[in-house]
């Protein structure tokens, strides 16, 4: 006859294991499947324009630091599709179209064209960043995770200007587009259920893909803080910050722009 001591251990093992079983498949249940999230950035865009060229036999140069006045709200969007425990497909979308006027104060004269003062310029510029990423978790524990990430990234960059004198008018505008692979890495971690941390750091270099004759990176980073006020709905709160630094070599020189794009974010987490 079976001793009751054995017997009663085996249950007690077996309750024990099926509710770990059961916390188990409680905790990869809280993963989301996919993860939304629909924000604006108030960007803070500042550049530098930079030239050199050979004269009559004399190297010049020069650089210029420009800005687009006040700071602008514009839309954000980025989310998660969880394929694993370890894989995850990350896409984000960026876009910033700013326009500055500028109004002579006085007269300015070239050769023998004068504009007089009154006349305006018009410069407008246009920032559009597409990426979509494969990350892997190199680690990945019930509430932190460390992913590599390599994915593709498009971009597009125009611009335009328009200035008025009296009668006289002139009108421009260039525009470039490109894409090319981009490496990452993310952290993220979870000190409670509700609470979120995610950051995370991206970087592409021009000369990998195709940006016609440019030459350069575009580098990003971005930090997020997201509180879940139920299992599938959430706000978020961060900080993102781009840099595009590229140069174009011609017959008559070297033409370089470093444009940066940094600010606040916030918006809301939608959960599937």
């Amino acid at each position: 006859m079976t001793p009751a001591f054995p017997r009663r251990r085996a249950t007690l093992f077996c309750c024990l294991s099926l509710a770990l079983v059961a916390s188990t498949a409680h905790a990869a249940d809280t993963d989301d499947r996919v993860t939304l999230r629909l924000g604006a950035m108030n960007v803070d865009a500042q550049g530098e324009l930079r030239g050199s060229t050979v004269f009559e036999g004399n190297d010049l140069a020069f650089s210029e630091d420009f800005d687009f006045g006040s700071k602008e709200w514009v839309p954000r969007v980025d989310g998660v599709f969880r394929m694993g425990e370890r894989q995850r497909l990350i896409f984000d979308y960026f876009q910033y179209d700013k326009s500055q006027r500028a109004t002579l104060s006085e007269d300015l004269s070239y050769d023998d064209v004068t504009i007089p003062a009154g006349s305006f310029a018009k410069g407008e510029v246009e920032f559009q960043l597409a990426s979509l990423m494969y990350d892997f978790a190199v680690v990945e524990t019930e509430r932190s995770s460390i992913g590599l990430q390599l994915g593709a990234e498009w971009a597009k960059l125009k611009g335009s200007v328009y200035a008025e004198a009296g009668e006289d008018s002139y009108r421009d505008s260039r525009s470039e587009t490109g894409y090319a692979p981009v490496v990452g890495v993310r952290f993220t971690t979870r000190p409670s259920d509700k609470w979120l941390l995610n950051l995370q750091g991206q970087y592409l270099d021009a000369g990998w893909g195709d940006f016609g004759d440019y030459d350069g990176s575009i580098t990003r980073a971005n930090a997020l803080v997201e509180y879940r006020f139920t299992e599938k709905f959430g706000a978020f709160v961060g900080y993102d910050w781009f840099k595009l630094d590229v140069e174009q070599a011609g017959s008559d020189g070297l033409l370089g722009l470093d444009q940066r794009f940094k600010g606040p974010v916030a918006g809301v987490t939608l959960a599937f």
